[in-house]
């Protein structure tokens, strides 16, 4: 008996809306990336993407416990001498409350070609409205 390799041309996609208001952002990230990677599927294939698209809406009511909104901070570098630059989840949450998410699946995905394609099928929206009502997207509880 041989093992099932899914090929891409045979993978049936479905789309997920999933609602992040009042939910923990580690909890709710580890379940979007399970389902982007396919890991729920039964044709699960590590080479392979086999994930589904997932719909993330009210991004802006996802919950941190403690006190993180004013201590975890986001770093990035202008690759120029002392050009690091902190920014809080405070002041990202009112700037760009859909990047507070992304980053965190994105740093839950391999890191490698099939990661960001794996990424592309992440759709993440501030407010509780979104654009893909005409592919029919499945309401999700997590």
């Amino acid at each position: 008996m041989t093992t099932y390799m899914a090929k891409p041309g045979e993978i049936e996609r479905k789309w997920y809306v999933v609602d992040a208001e009042d939910k923990t952002l580690g909890r709710l990230s580890t379940e979007i990336a399970k389902i982007l990677r396919g890991k729920n599927k039964a044709i699960y294939t590590p080479h392979v993407d086999t994930g589904d698209f997932v719909v993330v809406v009210n991004a802006e009511k996802v919950k941190l416990t403690g006190n993180k909104w004013d201590q975890k901070k986001y770093y990035r570098h202008s690759n120029y001498p002392g050009g690091i630059k902190e920014t809080t989840y405070s002041d990202l949450r009112e700037k760009n409350p859909e990047f507070i998410i992304e980053k965190a699946v994105k740093g839950m995905l391999p890191h490698n070609i099939l990661g960001r394609q794996m990424f592309k099928k992440l759709k993440v929206y501030a407010g509780a409205n979104h654009p893909h009502q005409a592919q029919q997207p499945e309401t999700l509880e997590l």
